[in-house]
């Protein structure tokens, strides 16, 4: 069995802080923190701990912010030399948002010497939610920062629906102030920064689909393949829904002259059970075309209606008077973000976004 997430903050980071901070900060009560921190941490799940660790920071460390600033940023590994690294780090980064919105510059410069160390990306969202224009003022210089994972806290703090942290309403309501720090690291040399922004304009594309299928249309165009992998990554959301002008912008047309015909190798099947999916298409069109295909498994919701979730599966160029033939399988297991309930499903095929053929099949639990 997996480690439980909430262990990834244990007793002996706690003791760790408590010796980097006994080194660094003049007055600093270790043993107050360490049983102000320590108190009960078996029994909560990690951000619980971090919060648990973050209060004990505002009782302990010195009450002048820039006093604490300066004996947090002496914990951070320098010249070669050992320092708190890692998860330590999140209550850290979760104590300057608490105790640093009136010292803004410092608190950025603090979470941007932190991120290199475990991203902050956590820490910086109360000061872009508390004076945009002056954080991402800020944050749009780090996009040339040498370091990438300053480069990509620049992106994915930013993000307007980051998972796991508090969402940025004004950014999700109008992302055009962030448009510029993501342009400036679509070609940026590491993955890293590149998959960041692919799910930032991702997030933006599912309260602002056309602005971001005309980012992409602005971007493609001559772009290397590092970018145009990012652009359709972005574009995940929108080509799964189908969007026109998303599907456009990488050469799926809507599908003419398509034909599918669709099974599955069972009508019943019990939970963690798996389907075979079998899909043949044919092309009769005069011209060559381009198809996506995916599929739709729509699940079956507690009041009997049903909610669909997209997969991928493959794409294909497809000659006049072609027709391939594919199988796939699909395993329908527990998984923690989804609910079954028996009953009736069934599957879409889409082609180019739009609906060609489906199956359906009967959900038991047991």
């Amino acid at each position: 069995m997996a480690e439980p997430l909430k262990n990834l903050l244990h007793p002996g980071i706690v003791t760790a802080i408590a010796d980097a901070l006994g080194r660094n900060a003049d007055g600093f009560d270790r043993r107050t923190f360490l049983a102000l921190a320590g108190s009960g941490l078996e029994a909560l799940e990690l951000m619980q701990r971090s919060l648990q660790i973050r209060d004990a920071l505002v009782e302990t460390l010195p009450q002048s912010f820039p006093d604490a600033a300066a004996a947090l940023a002496a914990c951070l590994p320098q010249g070669g030399a050992p320092g708190l690294t890692g998860w330590s780090l999140l209550p850290l980064s979760q104590y300057v948002a608490l105790r640093g919105l009136d010292h803004f510059d410092l608190s950025l410069s603090l979470l941007r010497a932190l991120t290199p160390h475990f991203t902050a990306e956590f820490g910086i969202r109360v000061f872009i939610d508390r004076d945009q224009q002056r954080a991402l003022a800020t944050i749009r210089s780090w996009t040339e920062d040498p370091d990438h994972h300053v480069r990509r806290l620049a992106s994915e703090g930013t993000r307007p629906r980051l998972p796991w942290a508090m969402r940025l309403p004004k950014l999700i309501r109008d992302p055009q102030p962030i448009l510029p720090i993501l342009t400036a690291l679509l070609d940026d040399p590491e993955d890293y920064v590149r998959r960041s922004v692919a799910n930032s304009l991702n997030d933006i594309a599912k309260d602002h689909p056309d602005m971001v299928a005309a980012f992409v249309a602005e971007h493609i165009g001559g772009a290397p393949a590092e970018r145009r992998q990012l652009l359709r990554h972005a574009s995940r959301t929108l080509l799964k829904q189908g969007h026109a002008a998303a599907l456009s912008n990488f050469g799926f047309a809507a599908p003419a002259g398509i034909a599918a015909s669709f099974s599955l190798d069972r009508s019943e099947i019990v939970l963690g059970g798996t389907l075979n999916l079998r899909l043949a298409v044919s092309h009769d069109a005069k011209t060559s075309q381009k198809v996506m295909i995916d599929y739709a498994v729509h699940h079956r919701k507690a009041n009997g209606t049903t909610s669909p979730k997209v997969f991928k599966w493959t794409s294909a160029m497809l000659a006049p008077g072609e027709s391939i033939e594919i199988e796939k399988r699909h395993a329908i297991r527990p998984i923690t973000t989804r609910r079954y309930y028996p009953g009736a499903h069934r599957i879409v095929i889409l082609v180019n976004g739009q609906e060609a053929a489906e199956a359906a099949f009967d959900l038991a639990l047991e």
